[in-house]
């Protein structure tokens, strides 16, 4: 058995969920999944109920590229992101698989077109309604981006940069389980005003304040009324930031690191609530 490729992509917190705000947004953190490419069969099948390696590896000819020389593809997947939470689980998947298909073939792509085939396979396989170009970007590179979701990647980037000290923070994600409430097209628009104070913050590049504003509209087009609670529990706590990430049901606290009363506050509220805790940090450097 030989391995054909390797490839690795990262998770990421929503700034601007696409579907209310018409513009997408997300963070990078250090979460990641990481992919073999492999000759023969592997011992243990990814879990992939939509089907994306297969809509990645579609993708990935249709856009011109060689497969590798094998008579059989097979993946090996670790992933340390939670799937179906709102963590950009399934971009960090395709920018994976993409990543390794580059290696065994000798293929170099620039970031732009990573993202590009990494959102037309989500898109796709119906893992996505939008297709998930900022999450696919998060996976990608470090930092934050704001992207036009029906823009080719190339250009469809309108703002960027990074958290300012991103090393003083540190992030917990709240996994409250699989996702319960599945998000209608229609019930996020209907609340475009409330995603309208996100936007406003990002413009101003306060980004803390634009999670704070998404994850709130989100709750409201979802309807997670023990989300939108539990943000404001955490609130009090001394989180920074507290927001459900994505469509949920995560939720993304962001403290600072020093604040070691504060972290220890949330571990002891959460304890009794039997939700995992994962602990993270903003990503600042390329995979």
């Amino acid at each position: 058995m030989a391995v054909l490729g390797r490839g690795e992509g990262h998770g990421g917190i929503s700034i601007l969920h696409a579907l209310g705000a018409g513009y997408g947004a997300a963070v990078s953190i250090d979460l990641s999944t990481r992919v073999q490419l492999r000759d023969s069969p592997v011992k243990k099948e990814p879990k992939d109920t939509h089907g994306l390696i297969q809509a990645v590896v579609e993708k990935w000819t249709d856009s011109g590229h060689p497969l590798p020389d094998a008579e059989e593809l097979h993946w090996a997947v670790r992933s340390d992101i939670p799937i179906g939470r709102g963590l950009k689980s399934s971009a960090a998947l395709a920018v994976a698989c993409i990543r390794a298909l580059c290696d065994a073939t000798e293929t170099d792509l620039e970031n732009h077109q990573i993202v590009d085939i990494a959102s037309d396979a989500q898109f796709a396989c119906g893992c996505s309604f939008t297709g998930s170009v900022d999450d696919s970007w998060s996976a990608v590179e470090s930092g934050w981006k704001v992207v036009d979701p029906n823009a080719p990647a190339a250009n469809g980037v309108l703002m960027e940069g990074h958290i300012e000290d991103s090393d003083d923070w540190k992030i917990l994600i709240l996994d409250r389980g699989p996702r319960m409430i599945e998000p209608d097209p229609e019930r996020f628009q209907l609340h475009a005003g409330q995603f309208q104070q996100a936007i406003s913050a990002v413009e101003q590049e306060n980004i803390f304040n634009a999670m704070i504003q998404n994850g709130r509209a989100v709750a409201a087009a979802l309807g997670d009324a023990s989300g939108r609670k539990a943000c404001g529990d955490m609130s009090i706590l001394g989180c920074r930031v507290s927001c459900i990430s994505g469509s949920g049901p995560a939720i993304a606290l962001i403290l600072p690191e020093a604040q070691e009363s504060s972290i220890r506050r949330v571990r002891q509220t959460i304890e009794p609530r039997d939700w995992n805790l994962i602990e993270t940090n903003f990503r600042s450097g390329e995979a």
